[in-house]
């Protein structure tokens, strides 16, 4: 079986892509300043301003359906109780009435105290319902949040390569727990208590304006303005909610990478600048949350003060109606009580509204997501070629990346190339040819722009990706390793029956039975993306995952780039029994990695400009002539390099 890695977003000069590509720390270079980053997030929010006066909140929060669906009983239900609870609060201000106007006013201390346990057992019922409420939607909305979560994740392994080179990975992790955290607390409370509020409202009101209608008005007097206020805060509130939540996601990058790129920051001594970059974003996110939080002042002081002033107002007329005996004390006391028990409802407008626009915002990157088109399908309108044993073919194969400009010359430009079947094929090229490229189309990684690619005359874009990629295994020249241990990192190249003896077999090939000698043996957890151990190492264990499955295509990117000259003619020994066995693609800089290859293939400017033995390249093509030479000279050096720093160690013995 194939291996499961992907391409890394290594910075070469081949590839074309947007400019908010982040290749990431560790091992890569950074391709991205702070300015940069800064000036993306200001461009989001801008593109956001922009195209957000023709988006409904609602009509986004609606595409939550399909996960909320499933729990429509329990939250409907919820939301009735919820209600029902409310509306036994504007029963207390009616129960009121009657105590004054009546025991109160007769002094009858029995009816006082009977009125006082009515008050008590509705105080009861509330809270009983609203908590009856809670435990209604605890569960449900936990389930819809994992739901979405396993979606999401989902869905990011079918999304193209291309889709992750675009997109930082801080804002992929942002989408997948802050936004989802803020719609599970939207569906928990916002979205209830804005239909309960609202119920609640409507019903106080009647009941005002029922007791007196003069009153009434005076209550409902502020309701314009606020329903304007409303509406203006509930515009420039998203455009701040969105802008705070994507620089949540640059922030996570940032944090991401300087935890990931440890090594490279203490080594190259970055880490002020590193800590002015993480200052400036944590300065402009705090910013954005200051903008929201002068909004939402705004908002509660136009809320709380107009409705206050509108209660003033009708205490202040209502005591003149009951002192000229127009209206009894039972009714002021009633009609007062329902005004005060509106207040919460009207007061969390405010928030209410500011939680639906984070959730809406937060709905809207989550699907930004899940709308990306993923891989494309596995079969095609034209039949496969009737499989053989014909090898590996490229026939008249173009590469543009998907982003680049259309007028930009493609990657690799009518490429032809046969790799016999058991034949080792060596690809040798200048660096930025497109080398990487056009291994990582083997297994599609990425999709050809146009010609094909056949296994055994089988066309891959009629296969399955899965039984293409247990086909085709591939080892990077920078390999990922997972935090797990030894054993599974390097069985990931095998299928689930794949055992012991498997697993040993492929360590001998690639040279690499320090595992044996670790902590736990194969069962040593090699760390995040295993820098617990060196390069070597890392290289070695991918080789083994790569050959571990025994696979029909094997797809090597420089493997042995990382290993000192002794090791490196180790594995070349061992890995020449398994080519033997195999047909194999292998990028080679080395002349001692070109020497494991039968024929080898020159790239040069996106196409292959000759194919021939080591041998008679040399002596054919001045241009790969020139690279072995350069090869020559380089491993020479190194290998000078290392005989002086072994000297040198020993002289410190």
């Amino acid at each position: 079986m194939g291996s499961r890695g992907s391409i890394p977003r290594t910075c070469r000069s081949q590839d074309r892509r947007p400019p908010l590509v982040r290749p990431k720390l560790g091992g890569r270079c950074q391709c991205r300043t702070v300015g940069s980053l800064l000036m993306s997030t200001t461009l989001a929010a801008a593109e956001d301003r922009s195209d957000h006066a023709g988006r409904s909140s609602v009509r986004t929060l609606l595409r939550l359906w399909p996960y909320v669906r499933p729990v429509r009983v329990r939250l409907f239900t919820a939301a009735l109780v919820a209600v029902v609870a409310s509306c036994t609060g504007l029963v207390i201000p009616l129960v009121l009435k009657w105590l004054v106007d009546g025991p109160v006013a007769d002094r009858d201390t029995r009816g006082i105290w009977l009125g006082a346990l009515y008050l008590l057992l509705l105080g009861f019922a509330e809270a009983l319902l609203f908590g009856l409420r809670r435990w209604l939607v605890a569960r449900p909305l936990s389930r819809v949040e994992a739901d979405m979560r396993a979606d999401l994740y989902r869905h990011l392994q079918r999304l193209p390569v291309a889709f992750h080179d675009r997109w930082a990975s801080g804002q992929l992790l942002s989408r997948g727990t802050t936004d989802l955290m803020l719609l599970r607390m939207f569906l928990a409370f916002p979205l209830t208590f804005l239909l309960v509020n609202g119920v609640t409202i409507l019903v106080g009101v009647i009941i005002m304006l029922v007791q007196d209608w003069t009153l009434g008005l005076v209550i409902l007097g502020p309701a314009i303005p606020v329903v304007i206020m409303c509406a203006l805060f509930e515009r420039r509130y998203a455009e701040v909610a969105r802008r705070a939540q994507d620089q949540v996601g640059d922030l996570t990058t940032v944090v991401e990478e300087s935890v990931l790129g440890i090594r490279i920051v203490k080594g190259f001594g970055r880490h002020r600048s590193q800590a002015r970059a993480f200052r400036e974003l944590t300065r402009t996110l705090r910013g954005t949350e200051l903008a929201k939080a002068r909004l939402l002042a705004a908002i509660w002081a136009v809320i709380v003060t107009l409705p206050e002033l509108a209660i003033g107002a009708a205490l202040v007329l209502g005591t003149i109606q009951v002192a000229d005996g127009d209206l009894s004390a039972g009714t002021l006391v009633a009609f007062l009580s329902t005004a005060l028990a509106l207040r919460w409802p009207v007061d969390s407008i405010g928030f209410l509204l500011a939680m639906s626009q984070e959730a809406a915002t937060a709905t809207e990157r989550y699907f930004e997501v899940m709308d990306a088109e993923p891989e494309s399908a596995d079969a095609v309108a034209a039949p496969a070629a009737p499989a053989g044993a014909d090898g590996l073919r490229f026939h008249d194969v173009r590469f543009r990346y998907p982003d680049a400009p259309s007028d930009a010359p493609p990657v690799l430009d009518r490429v032809d190339l046969h790799i016999r079947p058991g034949e080792t094929m060596a690809l040798v090229g200048a660096t930025g040819t497109g080398k990487t490229t056009l291994t990582a189309l083997i297994p599609r990684l990425h999709e050809v722009t146009s010609g094909r690619i056949t296994l055994d005359g089988a066309d891959i874009t009629a296969m399955p990706r899965q039984a293409l990629r247990e086909l085709v295994a591939v080892a990077f020249e920078e390999p990922t390793l997972f935090s797990a241990t030894v054993g599974e990192n390097v069985l990931m190249g095998a299928d689930d029956s794949a055992g012991e003896q498997e697993l040993d077999r492929a360590l001998a090939v690639a040279q690499a039975d320090f595992a044996h000698a670790l902590p736990q043996g194969t069962a040593t957890q090699v760390g995040e993306q295993g820098l617990s151990l060196s390069g070597g190492q890392r290289q070695r264990l991918a080789l083994a995952r790569a050959v571990v499955g025994r696979p029909r295509f094997l797809v090597l990117d420089d493997p042995l780039s990382a290993l000192d000259v002794h090791t490196e003619a180790a594995v070349e020994a061992a890995l020449r029994r398994v080519l033997a066995e195999t047909t194999a693609l292998v990028v080679a800089h080395r002349p001692s990695t070109v020497l494991l290859a039968d024929r080898v293939a020159l790239l040069s400017g996106g196409r292959i400009a000759a194919v021939g033995t080591h041998q008679e390249l040399l002596r054919t093509n001045a241009e790969y002539a020139h690279l072995m030479s350069g090869a020559d000279r380089a491993e020479e050096a190194e290998e000078a390099e290392k005989a002086e720093e072994a000297e040198e160690l020993e002289a410190d013995r």
